[in-house]
């Protein structure tokens, strides 16, 4: 059924304008990206047959550009207004950061990043420099790769801690393989850290790691 044949109040556009984007579904969203169908499909068809083959939304905004454009109705097009849409809401979400949240509640953290890290198919570390009322300065990446001891450099991070005013940091990483527990390489980076830093009187609130839809932070667990 074409979309223009649906009564006003239940197609998508409208939907949205007259309620609101929060009363629309994952599949109705979607169709708005796509606009239009394919032969036999509107998009709000397409869109709940695109989530039905990837079973998330997540699954289908992380495709591969080749794993992307095999999907019926997708291509090369789409995917980059994706990717486009999927950066502009990291950096809308950074500036709120930067701007409002308060980095003292473990649940902003979070939430800021997952939206960094999920998804990602190789490990990230990360610093989060926080202000002395605990609002982000800069987040940056410190390394990519497998995590080690080695891997960081403290003297760097005090560097880098100093040069942006930092009263805080906190420390972030993702498991690419889904399993959100830290290791024994993981709490000994903390330590690290924590100690070299406490040396110039900055605090490590938190070292967080994102798997999947999961979040794990060390403070929560007394491991800081």
């Amino acid at each position: 059924m074409q979309l223009h044949t649906l009564p006003v109040h239940t197609r998508p556009r409208e939907k949205l304008l007259h309620l609101g984007p929060d009363a629309l579904s994952d599949a109705e969203l979607l169709a708005i990206f796509l606009r239009t169908g394919v032969c036999g499909m509107n998009a709000v068809e397409l869109a709940q047959s695109l989530l039905a083959q990837n079973h998330t939304l997540s699954n289908l905004f992380n495709a591969s550009l080749s794993e992307f454009c095999e999907l019926k109705g997708l291509g090369e097009a789409k995917y980059v207004q994706l990717q486009a849409v999927l950066e502009l809401s990291k950096r809308y979400l950074k500036e709120r950061c930067q701007r409002d949240t308060l980095f003292s509640c473990p649940n902003a953290v979070s939430d800021y990043l997952s939206i960094q890290l999920r998804g990602l198919d190789h490990e990230v570390f990360m610093a989060l420099y926080v202000d002395n009322q605990n609002r982000l300065i800069k987040d940056e990446v410190l390394f990519r790769g497998t995590i080690n001891a080695a891997s960081v450099y403290p003297r760097e991070v005090v560097k880098a801690a100093l040069k942006y005013n930092a009263a805080s940091l906190i420390f972030a990483h993702n498991h690419p393989s889904g399993i959100a527990e830290p290791s024994q390489a993981d709490k000994l980076i903390t330590k690290k850290l924590q100690n070299a830093l406490a040396l110039v009187d900055i605090n490590v609130l938190d070292h967080l790691i994102v798997a999947g839809e999961q979040c794990i932070s060390f403070a929560q667990r007394g491991l800081i």
